[in-house]
């Protein structure tokens, strides 16, 4: 059997997601990406150069997914802020990724940046907002109402799917409430 370099690469993402939800990218540790993906750490340089660039690449990958379970919207903010709350909600990591980059980096990432930017702007259209800045507004808020649950401390948030369900309900009608008061 042959050496199979998607499935090392694939492996190498998976496990360094684990990282660096767990620990961030300071404090992970190319050694411990590298044993469970059952790969030597040449092979992480190999593919993306260095910890930093895995980070971003692991970040690109899973913000992609998320993308796919919680499609971008702009006529339905009240839906899209429900499918990002379930997709993060089934997710939590993927919160916790994106929290050690704020934490640990001065800006987010260009790719980050551009997908913001193309949401505002056809929020703006959406809504017929004054300017891209109204609309950044906008829409970062409904990101913020959407990931609260997720950000929640556990004693805060009692898990059960009934209390899960009440705070969705409450996601939506928030976003909805934000764009009748327009």
């Amino acid at each position: 059997m042959g050496y199979d370099s998607a499935a090392t690469r694939s492996r190498l993402l998976d496990a360094a997601y684990d990282e660096f939800v767990e620990r961030g990218l300071a404090g992970a540790r190319v050694d411990r990406i590298a044993a469970a993906a059952q790969a030597n750490k040449q092979a992480i340089y190999a593919y993306f150069g260095s910890k930093e660039n895995l980070f971003d690449a692991v970040l690109a990958a899973r913000l992609g997914v998320l993308a796919d379970e919680a499609p971008f919207d702009p006529d339905d903010l009240p839906g899209y802020a429900g499918a990002l709350f379930d997709a993060l909600a089934a997710t939590p990591g993927l919160m916790r990724l994106t929290q050690w980059s704020r934490l640990e980096r001065s800006d987010a990432t260009p790719g980050e940046i551009e997908s913001h930017r193309a949401k505002a702007q056809a929020v703006r259209k959406a809504l017929d907002l004054p300017d891209d800045l109204a609309a950044t507004d906008i829409l970062e808020i409904v990101i913020a109402i959407a990931t609260t649950w997720v950000n929640m401390p556990a004693g805060l948030k009692t898990t059960t799917s009934a209390r899960q369900r009440i705070h969705r309900a409450t996601v939506v009608a928030a976003t909805e409430a934000i764009i009748k008061a327009l």
